[in-house]
């Protein structure tokens, strides 16, 4: 019986980045508008990006089954 091929979400691979070691990282949020009003140091740590929690792990890595 033939294997199938698993497809990687689309989605998931716009916003997800996995590392060479297998991290995943991801955007923070408050990104797209209302920026102005934040400070400077506000608006540069949302630039970053930053490992996904564990506990959502999971769920991405099924989404993501070649590592994005």
């Amino acid at each position: 019986m033939a294997r199938y091929k698993l497809k990687t979400h689309r989605g998931a691979k716009k916003r997800f980045k996995v590392t060479g070691t297998g991290k995943i990282l991801r955007m923070k949020g408050l990104r797209s508008h209302l920026r102005r009003k934040k400070p400077a140091r506000t608006r540069r740590q949302f630039d970053q990006m930053v490992a996904l929690a564990p506990c959502e792990r999971k769920r991405v890595q099924r989404s993501l089954p070649y590592g994005g």
